[in-house]
């Protein structure tokens, strides 16, 4: 009886581990942000690719592959390019796109656009919390999976946010949240 109970308790918890590793793979994207993945794969497999091969081709035209140094540089590039293809394709199989209109506005959660003030200084910022694929600090737009992101997160209106940086904890006043 122990016997069985114990492969439970460990089958059990290698499912955890399975179900976390690929939970921890899913990413929340807007339509827009998932349309740009799906249009740079496009890009990569149907324009890029092809070209990586010609390069190798002509460099292979070129003579002895054993001191070709276009040649080998061409495969290297070729490896990069995959290796962008698959991280790409990972990312696109974990996509999930978020419909705004179901989402609870009265905390911050992915998509939320909030404003808030830096109690050290007075300065208000505003960010929109995004996906690691839609980030973008130039244009307001912060991971949710960067320190501050990961700070707001669940906050409220009127809460504060403390958040550890590298230089210290800066302290972040709530003042909207919207969508």
């Amino acid at each position: 009886m122990y016997a069985r109970f114990f492969y439970a308790e460990q089958h059990s918890a290698s499912f955890c581990l399975l179900n976390e590793e690929v939970m921890s793979k899913v990413s929340y994207y807007t339509a827009e942000g998932l349309k740009k993945l799906r249009d740079e794969l496009k890009q990569l497999k149907d324009v890029e690719r092809v070209k990586a091969s010609k390069a190798i081709a002509e460099a292979r035209d070129k003579g002895d592959l054993s001191e070709n140094a276009e040649y080998d540089a061409a495969k290297e590039a070729q490896g990069m390019l995959e290796m962008r293809i698959s991280k790409l394709e990972d990312q696109l199989a974990g996509a999930r796109v978020i419909d705004e209109s179901q989402m609870d506005t009265s905390k911050i959660l992915v998509l939320s656009k909030v404003k808030i003030k830096n109690q050290t200084n007075g300065i208000e910022m505003n960010y929109t919390l995004v996906a690691d694929g839609e980030a973008d600090l130039a244009s307001g737009k912060i991971s949710v999976n960067s320190p501050i992101g990961k700070g707001l997160l669940g906050k409220t209106v009127g809460d504060v946010a403390e958040i550890q940086v590298p230089n210290g904890t800066m302290k972040f006043d709530i003042i909207e949240i919207s969508r």
